[in-house]
């Protein structure tokens, strides 16, 4: 009968997009935890369905990555905008940037997709680009519009920040890099409305600061370190672990006097 033909085929419409959504949800477990070595039977088998079932749907284990990357990104535009009815728009804003930064960080897939580590150029479509570039400028306009984001700020270095925070979250996920930034996009206190938080105070261990400073002649408003044997002013150090002393001749008194307080004779050669 027609009507039968009709709901059995009903039914293996429904049977494949569920196949499909399941397909989806491992793949993305997988690619997410071992990247793209793992083969299309092992996430078939992982799906609870045959190979074939998965090669129905995506031609390629590439093609399968992309649909997965795409799928993540839609759902993180819609939590995005979902944000957008949040009754404090500061809060939104930051809860967005936190929000987008920790998914791809954590997610080795998307972060895959957005630094073109796959060796696949992603077809992300423009429609969805622009449904997450202008729910971010929501976000930020109602933030800035409340006094809780600095009116400089644009929805592009908004995204710049994104993917640098997430580059420094990849190198040791603490969320440490993200507040940080986080301040920084928050207006200066002069500017900052009554009953905002303020800038995050970092601790002196992390600002390099466990030696008293004097002023640096070469940056005005700046401070250089002083030694820590003689007290005089060294030059500070471009780049790596800001220097200690300001010579090898203050080095070595420090090192004989930690050695007589140790009561060990100091080291030579």
């Amino acid at each position: 009968m027609p009507g039968d033909a009709d709901r059995t085929a009903g039914e293996r419409r429904a049977d494949a997009r569920r196949n499909r959504a399941r397909v989806l949800s491992v793949a993305e477990e997988v690619f997410a935890a071992d990247g793209l070595a793992v083969p299309l039977s092992e996430i078939a088998r992982r799906a609870g369905v045959g190979p074939g079932t998965v090669y129905r749907h995506f031609a390629s284990k590439e093609a399968l990555f992309e649909a997965v990357v795409i799928d993540r990104i839609a759902r993180l535009v819609d939590d995005t905008c979902a944000l957008a009815s949040d009754d404090d728009p500061g809060a939104a804003f930051f809860a967005a940037f936190a929000m987008v930064v920790r998914q791809v960080a954590v997610n080795k897939a998307l972060c895959d997709a957005l630094t073109a580590e796959s060796g696949r150029a992603m077809t992300v479509g423009p429609e969805l680009r622009e449904r997450f570039r202008a729910a971010l400028a929501g976000l930020l306009e109602r933030a800035q519009g409340a006094g809780a984001v600095r009116a400089d700020v644009t929805v592009d270095d908004v995204q710049r920040l994104v993917h640098g925070c997430v580059r420094m979250e990849q190198a040791g996920p603490t969320g440490r890099p993200t507040a940080i930034v986080c301040d920084g996009l928050r207006p200066m206190a002069s500017e900052r409305p009554a009953g905002l938080p303020a800038v995050t105070e970092l601790p002196a261990a992390a600002r390099n600061e466990t030696r008293p400073q004097v002023p640096d002649g070469s940056r005005p408003g700046a401070t250089a370190p002083r030694c820590a044997e003689c007290g005089g002013s060294i030059a500070a150090a471009r780049t790596g672990r800001p220097p200690r002393f300001c010579g090898s001749a203050c080095r070595q008194k420090a090192h004989r006097r930690r050695a007589r307080n140790t009561d060990r004779p100091p080291r030579t050669g």
